[in-house]
């Protein structure tokens, strides 16, 4: 894990005052790219250039030969490659995104250095969230193993076979914190808590990025989508976001704010407006706080058309309109629309943009160029070689099913019914996503194929002593019934000693546009669960999901229920794992899941309203829904494993701490199962009483712990009121004294172990 300590510290710092620019990652990797200073044949060329072609340098499109899936997750909108070569040539492109290939790339880049006139090398973007090639779980997934390390080494992974194909940049991490599980893009982010959301986005910024922006086994990594994206009205993409400053920058900014601490050195604007200015416009957004208070020093681009749909907003008249107001944003580069090389020249030349914040977005991308090496080598990642001999390895599908199996959540194991026996038990695996090569790899892979992947009934059959033990049945399309589809799968059930039914989402369910109103398994889905529950022999649910769900009926009261999003290259392998016992989960939920999709938004650490329910029966006038309890189904924080987990012994160093001390707070935590297990510790505080309204729970730290059966350890968590800080009545960090509530807890919502302190002034 992370240093904790040094993590907590930077996020803080990031709610409000800025982190020591020349003690920074980003300032590393700067030095390590030239002395940390543009170069100076940069200026030399922004003299010589014109103002068409500064305007080319600030323009990116879709690469009009894409990859494999690229059409349909970005529409190219020009789909003539020779006319597209020729743009390179004249000046009028900086790069394309998502292509195909090293091939496309050498073609490309070839016109542009040795055809055009200034001989600018193009840079090549594209969108490697969960994996190139060999696809990792999806990082909502990744981010319940609660191992950041985890994520840089995958991060890491994806960048060695992205960067040997030609890619210099990446649409990656997303850092959007996602409090509503109606949003389908919570499956590309960290999920609902700040904590866990900085840490693994400076984790991914590290992996992507390496420690030298030269190296061709790196990529230039985007933090996104700037800001608040996470927080659209109703979960709906897209959609409007209206919160306080304050919000913003103590749940919103923070992950931001550690990737650029990490070293992220571009920045994507996001589509949502805030408080009426959408953030592709918005100067106070990009020059006030990410330039002026941040001390930001890389580049901003748009989002797919994103300056564009300022139009439709209402908030530019135009075209023109659009370019001037985004540009004089802070948004350097334009992807996708054209606007910047179509209006940016005649902006210019009527003085509506200066000329000298022209040169200056130039001098941004152009020294990008410089760090990233293209200027000494613009071919450096460019190697159809090193395309064929990085992709899918042995070492990064063995990292593909070891990521998976630490992202896989165990929510229920009623009666110890996993893990699984090897021999001696007829399976049946039952449901959509029982067997076939389709939603393994999950949203947003531009490069991955399910062809390629595991499927379950693979993983399970080379599991078991005899394949033969193994019954496949259907039983249902995704959202569509079979015909004689539930009958085939009772009769399976029947002959089976233990049912694995495989049921849930499908991959074009989360993601980009895929709100949902109702967060649950499809309708003939639960119908196949019922029926085949009614047959009454033990059965394990296998979930498919990209976001919580709100489970019911037989799927909720199943024994077993393991949670395993989507996984990647080596899913059927990684459940295997965990279904008969190779290896015990570990995983915990980094979303609550509701009782009822009506919950939404829910989330752990909300605040506390004036007539809380209070614990036991549901009381009237109180702030719950009708019949319902303000709690989650599973919390945050929850995961079960094979071992039997128990916590005592909670002490704290002292009752109190005054403003320049230290406290300690200690559990010790014991497997008294039989098998091997790990446990993550979770550290909860709450501030009882302050001039702004405290969340009713915050995780402050946590601790992966591997105990052997029988073993002990006790676990250590050191609070500073540095860690108390929050953002006060003027929108300033602020740490006030009082009294705290700490709980060391397998959840956000279990009881644990609980004490209480004073912070004295």
């Amino acid at each position: 894990m992370l240093d904790s300590r040094i993590s907590r510290r930077a996020a803080l710092m990031g709610a409000g005052a800025v982190v020591a620019w020349s003690a920074s990652p980003a300032r590393a990797l700067l030095q390590a790219a030239g002395g940390g200073r543009v170069p100076a044949f940069v200026d030399d060329l922004i003299r010589r250039l014109t103002v068409e072609e500064k305007a080319g340098q600030l323009s990116l499109m879709a690469s009009a030969w894409g990859g494999s899936s690229a059409a349909s997750l970005n529409p190219p909108g020009n789909s003539d490659f020779p006319k597209q070569v020729e743009e390179a040539r004249r000046g009028q492109l900086t790069g394309v995104f998502n292509g195909n290939g090293a091939r496309m790339h050498r073609t490309l880049q070839t016109a542009a250095v040795r055809e055009s006139r200034m001989k600018i090398p193009l840079i090549f973007g594209a969108d490697i969230i969960h994996g190139h090639r060999t696809i990792f779980p999806v990082p909502l997934a990744e981010v319940a193993s609660f191992e950041p390390e985890l994520a840089r080494r995958t991060a890491e992974a994806a960048a060695y076979e992205a960067s040997g194909t030609g890619l210099d940049w990446n649409f990656a991490p997303m850092v959007d914190v996602a409090r509503d599980q109606r949003w389908g893009r919570g499956v590309e982010g960290g999920g609902e808590d700040v904590l866990l959301n900085r840490l693994f986005a400076a984790a991914r910024v590290r992996g992507f990025q390496g420690s030298n922006l030269k190296s061709d086994a790196h990529m230039l990594a985007t933090a996104k989508h700037f800001a608040a994206y996470g927080a659209a009205e109703a979960g709906l993409d897209y959609n409007t976001v209206d919160i306080s400053e304050r919000t913003l920058r103590e749940v919103y900014l923070p992950p931001f704010k550690a990737a650029f601490d990490a070293g992220a050195l571009s920045t994507m604007a996001s589509f949502n407006e805030i408080s009426g200015v959408p953030s592709t416009g918005n100067p106070w957004l990009m020059n006030q706080l990410l330039r002026g208070e941040w001390g930001f020093d890389g580049f901003v681009v748009s989002d797919y058309t994103g300056d564009e749909e300022m139009i439709a907003h209402g908030f530019a008249k135009d075209a023109r309109d659009a370019t001037r107001l985004a540009f004089l944003a802070g948004v350097d580069m334009s992807m996708q629309s054209g606007f910047y090389r179509t209006h940016l020249p005649s902006l210019v030349q009527s003085g509506e943009v200066p000329q000298d914040r022209l040169d200056q977005s130039v001098r941004r991308v152009l020294a990008m160029k410089a760090m990233l090496g293209l200027f000494d080598d613009p071919f450096r990642r460019i190697s159809e070689r090193r395309e064929e001999s990085r992709s899918m390895n042995r070492r990064t599908l063995a990292l593909s099913r070891e990521a998976g199996r630490k992202s896989i959540v165990m929510l229920k194991n009623d009666g110890d019914l996993l893990p699984l026996p090897r021999s001696g038990k007829r399976i049946a695996l039952i449901g959509p996503f029982a067997a076939g090569q389709h939603d393994l790899i999950g949203p947003w892979c531009v490069y991955g194929d399910d062809k390629k992947a595991v499927d379950l009934a693979t993983g399970v059959r080379e599991a078991v002593a005899d394949r033969n033990s193994i019954v496949v049945a259907e039983g249902s399309g995704i959202v569509e019934a079979l015909p004689g589809g539930i009958e085939q799968a009772v009769a399976a059930a029947r002959t089976a000693d233990i049912v694995v039914l495989a049921i849930g989402e499908s991959q074009n369910m989360s993601g980009e546009a895929q709100s949902r109103t109702e967060i649950i398994v499809p309708e003939p889905q639960q119908q196949l669960a019922e029926a085949v529950a009614a047959v009454g022999k033990p059965t394990v649910v296998v979930l498919k999901n990209g976001r919580a769900l709100a489970l019911e009926g037989a799927v909720a009261n199943a024994p077993a229920i393991l949670v395993t999003w989507f996984l990647g290259t080596e899913t059927g392998h990684s459940i295997a794992d965990v279904l008969f016992g190779a290896y015990s989960p570990s995983a915990r939920l980094p979303v609550s899941f509701p009782r009822e999709s009506g919950q939404q938004p829910y989330y752990y650490a909300h605040k506390p309203t004036g007539r809380p329910n209070p614990e036991g029966k549901l009381e009237e006038y109180k702030a719950r829904f009708r019949g319902l309890t303000n709690t989650a189904l599973y919390p945050f924080g929850h995961g079960l494993t094979y071992g039997r987990i128990g916590y005592s012994d909670l002490a704290l160093s002292a009752r109190g701490m005054p403003m320049n001390g230290e406290i300690s707070v200690s559990a010790r935590v014991t497997n008294s199962g039989r098998r091997a297990a790990e446990e993550v510790v979770q550290f909860y505080v709450r501030d009882r009483t302050a001039s702004v309204t405290r969340p009713v729970r915050e995780l402050k730290a946590f601790r992966k712990v591997a105990l052997a059966p029988g073993a002990s350890q006790t676990v250590r968590f050191v609070l500073r009121p540095a860690d108390l800080q929050f953002i006060g009545l003027q929108n300033r960090p602020t740490v006030e004294p009082g009294t705290f509530d700490v709980w060391i807890a397998p959840s956000a919502e279990a009881d644990g172990l609980h004490a209480t302190f004073e912070l004295t002034a």
